[in-house]
């Protein structure tokens, strides 16, 4: 591993520029983002995204696996900064930091890109607010063979709400969203390419007539449409699916959290055997 001086002092370029990340509006304008946590960061590089730069807390980080990650990145030309332990603290959103942060490249994916015969079966997202949320769907995603996710804009252009690298999102993906392509799309964008590629389109809704639990096992290529956690799903919106479903209350609650509700209908529409 290289051997450059432990940075301590909040004025390097490096710690600044991490610490920028934390804003949407530096990472639209550098097209980087902050991967914190030994599994994420591992699970970035195994995947194959551009490593900018790995910062670590000599103090923190105990890990041999992250230590082997470090000496590897070092040899293939990867900035490999070693951060005091206080100020590493500070770039961090958990309590108690492992000792390793990555600056990656962000991926633009684009519908086109999206193969009919390798996106088989996803979920669309309109204008989800919850970061949390969305990288917890993602987890679900990956745990279900699910193979892509899509954040749609109601209006015209290409912004589906939350951004797919803040920080929260990052991190409650437990590493998926690094095997699973974000697309951001407007809606119209959306129903287009599904129907040119055959997707059936399955939405949910408080006041739909179908229960989930009779929804039929999707052997065509379909994608799950749920709405945002305040609004849910327009008239326009579930005019466009091909089946909209209902979730039964039973008690007082009105509605479940969206990654609740997102886990439950995946595993309810996957064949056993894609499980």
């Amino acid at each position: 591993m290289n051997s450059l001086p432990v940075v301590s002092s909040s004025s390097n370029h490096l710690i600044k520029q991490a610490r920028s990340l934390r804003q949407r509006k530096a990472r639209a304008a550098t097209g980087l983002f902050l991967v914190e946590g030994i599994h994420p960061v591992g699970e970035a590089i195994e995947a194959g995204w551009q490593i900018e730069a790995l910062l670590y807390a000599p103090d923190l980080l105990s890990s041999g696996f992250a230590q082997h990650l470090l000496a590897k990145q070092s040899q293939h030309g990867v900035r490999c900064q070693a951060v005091a332990s206080d100020l590493f603290a500070t770039l961090t959103e958990k309590d108690n930091p492992q000792g390793l942060l990555a600056v990656v490249r962000q991926k633009d994916f684009h519908l086109q890109e999206l193969s009919p015969n390798s996106f088989q079966r996803g979920v669309a997202l309109v204008s989800p607010q919850d970061p949390g949320n969305v990288g917890t769907i993602l987890r679900t995603m990956d745990a279900v063979g699910a193979d892509g996710l899509l954040l749609l804009d109601p209006a015209q252009g290409t912004g589906g709400g939350v951004d797919p690298y803040h920080p929260t999102c990052v991190r409650a993906s437990m590493g998926a969203l690094f095997w699973k392509p974000v697309v951001q799309a407007s809606f119209g964008q959306f129903t287009t390419w599904a129907r040119q590629n055959g997707h059936r389109l399955i939405g949910s809704s408080a006041h739909a007539n179908t229960d989930y639990r009779a929804i039929p096992r999707q052997a065509s290529p379909w994608i799950l449409l749920l709405g945002s956690e305040q609004k849910g799903l327009s008239e326009e919106q579930k005019a466009a699916c091909d089946l909209v479903v209902a979730m039964p209350m039973c008690g007082r609650v009105s509605s479940l959290n969206l990654a609740v509700a997102a886990g439950v209908l995946l595993y309810a529409m996957v064949q056993p055997e894609n499980r």
